[in-house]
């Protein structure tokens, strides 16, 4: 209680940056406690990772407080994608870290070589940076947090300055939870994020725009500092003539109001068979009210925009459109309120497709047939962050194996990124690397091949040292493996394999086998005859 009531007080402060001059001794200080080995023991991880999730816990309300100011986000939302989200991968890394830091068996071993007990071990990286974002600034934060913990590194975490609400929380709770020795906090914009990346980092996890993470990935080839970069991207909907229309609308629209469609993995525009339009439109219309009963505005179901810049942003976009409004369109600067507005767009080259809106705008674009919305899928963004096509097996089947994206949630909105364990990442310019789950720790860790060769060993290896005359045959002979193909590239198959394996239909390989076991045939007049 007494946390929560610090925390509540930190928020009615002013967010004070951290002095540019101080960052080179805070970033210092991170990489001293990881070379004095400090965080690597199993019981040092877990304590930091039970005693952050309680930090969560004793701040809940101040969080929820801090995420309304921010973002106007409703406490179901907060509770369901910040704290709730936060807690429990801190409580699934707990239960199963032990069991990832432990050595792995290295697979595809020969046996000569399974005498070295080749092995992989989970190193942490070192010294990480984290900087975080402003639309789900607790999540987005907390969860590379805990993956550094849970490998073993120590790490600076930088806030979004666009929701310094909450960044103010987040800090309060890092500072009377964690080993502040091993982990802290720098806040700023633009010239402490500077001073942070001209500091030498083991790995950069960054959280945000493309054109940021380019200015981050390329400081970062400057010391050839290894980076993950979770990006965004012009994310197609594809809805087909087969689709469910009605199920279509409900869980797009609702990918759009979740957060005021301040999410980096919402549908950008939907890509609609034109026989299907008007009805699609329908739908929307209905699934709204069904949403927002009492409209929209008043409704405390239905987050801001963050801030004033974003807002006219927005608006901005709905003035430079060709399109049409057919649902929505008020707005409200002084309350940082945008109502989800449904465009109807004629062209793959309006600006509500070809920029990334990033808010509760759906844009809709009418297509002749399945082949006209694939391309200009591709056409639009080849590598966005998801993907999401609504319609028959054979058809999102097929939207997948032409098109490509970080993620897919087939008949579905946002859900792939909603699952806690499941490895979330981009793709091409979307993005770089993956976390999530088990993955939090693998992206802060090295995976180190490890081998002991035993002194007993030697005098089979006598082979490898010089002088080499006449050891080559020897080597080929123990080593070589042989191709099990032609140089047509067709597959061979000895004698035995054909009758175990069997080629051609199944209905072949039983007559082989049938033909062997009543003694009829031999194998080499059924190998004849098969040619």
């Amino acid at each position: 209680m007494a946390q929560d009531l610090a925390a509540m007080a930190a928020i009615t402060t002013e967010l004070k940056y951290t002095p540019v001059d101080t960052i080179p001794g805070i970033a210092a200080g991170v990489r001293n406690a990881f070379n004095s080995h400090k965080t690597k023991p199993l019981e040092f991880r877990l304590l930091q990772l039970r005693k952050l999730y309680w930090g969560i816990v004793d701040n809940e309300a101040a969080i929820v407080q801090a995420c309304k100011e921010d973002l106007g986000k409703p406490a179901f939302e907060t509770y369901l994608s910040e704290i709730d989200w936060c807690k429990n991968d801190i409580v699934f890394a707990t239960q199963n870290l032990p069991r990832w830091v432990k050595d792995e068996t290295a697979p595809d071993i020969s046996l000569s070589n399974k005498l070295l007990s080749p092995r992989i071990r989970k190193d942490p990286l070192g010294a990480v940076l984290i900087i975080g974002t402003y639309n789900f600034p607790v999540n987005l934060a907390i969860t590379p947090l805990v993956g550094a913990i849970a490998a073993g590194c120590t790490a600076i975490l930088k806030p979004s300055e666009s929701a310094p609400t909450v960044a103010k929380v987040l800090q309060h709770i890092v500072e009377t939870s964690l080993d502040v020795s091993c982990y802290d906090v720098v806040q700023g914009a633009v010239p402490e994020t500077t001073a942070l990346l001209d500091e030498k980092w083991d790995k950069i996890f960054y959280t945000g725009g493309v054109n940021v993470g380019k200015i981050i990935a390329k400081k970062a080839a400057e010391t050839l500092t290894p980076v993950t970069l979770e990006l965004g991207g012009r994310n197609p909907a594809i809805v087909t003539k087969n689709a469910n229309i009605r199920l279509a609308a409900k869980r797009l629209l609702w990918g759009k109001t979740m957060n005021a469609g301040q999410l980096c993995i919402s549908q950008n525009y939907t890509i609609v068979d034109k026989e299907i339009v008007d009805a699609f439109i329908v739908e929307i219309k209905v699934v709204l009210k069904q949403f927002f009963p009492n409209g929209v505005k008043e409704s405390e179901d239905f987050a801001r925009i963050v801030n004033g810049r974003q807002w006219s942003r927005l608006k901005k976009l709905l003035e430079e459109t060709d399109g049409k409004i057919v649902v929505g369109g008020d707005m409200d600067e002084s309350r940082r309120y945008l109502e989800p507005t449904v465009i109807l767009v004629n062209s793959p080259n309006d600006s509500l497709i070809k920029e990334e809106s990033f808010g509760p705008l759906l844009p809709i674009l009418p297509v002749d047939d399945l082949d006209t919305a694939i391309r200009i899928a591709n056409e639009v963004h080849r590598t966005p962050l998801s993907l999401y096509p609504f319609g028959n097996k054979q058809e999102t089947d097929r939207i997948m194996l032409e098109t490509q994206s970080g993620g897919v949630s087939v008949n579905d909105s946002l859900f792939h990124a909603c699952i806690p364990t499941l490895a979330f990442g981009g793709v091409g310019d979307s993005g770089q690397g993956s976390y999530r789950g088990r993955g939090s720790f693998d992206c802060f860790s090295h995976r180190r091949s490890v081998i002991t060769t035993p002194a007993w060993m030697e005098r089979l290896l006598d082979v490898r040292y010089p002088p080499y005359e006449g050891k080559l045959a020897k080597v080929k002979q123990t080593s070589e493996l042989k191709p099990d193909f032609d140089r047509n590239g067709n597959v061979k198959l000895d004698p035995v394999s054909y009758l175990l394996l069997g080629a051609g239909s199944k209905a072949a390989a039983f007559g082989r086998w049938s033909a062997v076991l009543l003694g009829k045939s031999s194998v080499s007049p059924i190998l004849t005859e098969e040619r």
